[in-house]
């Protein structure tokens, strides 16, 4: 996908700061950090969205991360890792090829997520039973992720 930066990335066409790539996915220092050590990882083939990638590649990628995130406390001696990732333009996604976001934090670092001011009001069980069953519907018309 030419128009894509992440593939660009991956064909070598834009610079990148990497930090992992195998035949598969790649990890490389995001150009915007939130925080000291902000990791994209991405899969080589250009896959828009979450649902886009077959299980191989998505069990591939959170081992990767698994690690990544492990280096993140040992070489950085952060405090804790946010992983992020924004699915579909109402998520907040920009570049529509998928990216996790590896955030390293640490206590004071500015960075947080920001929760509506009714969040905390607890929704009767009835509304989490009607979603529940919404999903579980959805869920059985969706066939599974393939190995291709």
């Amino acid at each position: 996908m030419e128009s894509c930066i992440f593939c660009r990335i991956v064909a070598g066409a834009l610079p990148a700061s990497v930090v992992f790539r195998d035949a598969a996915v790649m990890a490389f220092m995001d150009i915007q950090p939130v925080t000291a050590g902000h990791t994209l990882l991405i899969p080589l083939a250009h896959r828009p969205n979450v649902a886009d990638l077959n299980h191989a590649t998505t069990g591939h990628l959170f081992g990767i991360a698994r690690r990544i995130t492990q280096a993140l406390y040992d070489g950085l001696g952060c405090a804790g890792v946010n992983w992020f990732v924004a699915d579909g333009e109402a998520a907040g996604q920009e570049v529509f090829h998928l990216h996790l976001h590896l955030i390293p934090r640490n206590p004071g670092d500015g960075f947080g997520l920001h929760f509506p001011p009714d969040y905390r009001q607890l929704p009767e069980r009835k509304a989490l039973d009607c979603a529940a069953h919404t999903i579980s519907g959805a869920l059985a018309d969706t066939p599974p992720a393939t190995n291709d």
